[in-house]
């Protein structure tokens, strides 16, 4: 059997908005943020979705809740976190772009490499193919969630998935996966 994952970024927060990357700091939605996950949910009406399971970020929950909370039931998860950006939490988000590509095995300073967040994501889809066989399931994460998910399900090497340019986009496109259980 399989699990259908469509991945959904977060909506946009303060920090989007301000120019910095949050990584595990807890920025809440924005006033067009807010407005984003009300738009999320009204695109996904109607689809055939059994579960939302987000990163317990507050951006994350936020948007998952406005999104879905009236209609479907929402399961926080810290392992579908961004990156512990460690000492270079709240920097620009090219800063972090530049180092990411080095970071696949060498952690931030004070923070986690990829293949930290590669595996706390592996171990999430383990639990969600034991829970969630033949079903639906919508992800809301963030850029790591993505970078993950993309290694892990679409064969993607780790060193590319960490090369993979990221730019903020108010309306993200969306990404399905197969997980094969």
């Amino acid at each position: 059997m399989t699990v259908e994952i469509i991945f959904e970024y977060h909506s946009t927060s303060v920090d989007n908005e301000a120019g910095v990357a949050s990584g595990w700091r807890d920025p809440p939605l924005s006033p067009a943020g807010r407005e984003q996950a009300k738009e999320l949910g009204e695109r996904r009406q109607g689809q055939e979705i059994d579960a939302v399971l987000c990163s317990d970020l507050r951006r994350a929950v936020e948007t998952a809740e406005i999104a879905f909370g009236a209609t479907i039931s929402v399961h926080p998860d810290p392992r579908l976190r961004e990156y512990n950006y460690g000492t270079l939490t709240g920097s620009p988000p090219e800063l972090i772009n530049t180092e990411r590509p080095h970071r696949v095995d060498t952690p931030f300073p004070e923070g986690e490499s990829l293949r930290d967040v590669t595996q706390r994501v592996r171990d999430f889809l383990d639990d969600l193919a034991r829970d969630w066989d033949g079903k639906c399931v919508l992800v809301i994460g963030h850029g790591a969630t993505k970078r993950a998910l993309h290694h892990l399900l679409a064969g993607m090497s780790v060193e590319e998935a960490a090369s993979q340019t990221f730019t903020w986009e108010p309306v993200p496109p969306s990404w399905r996966y197969i997980l094969e259980t």
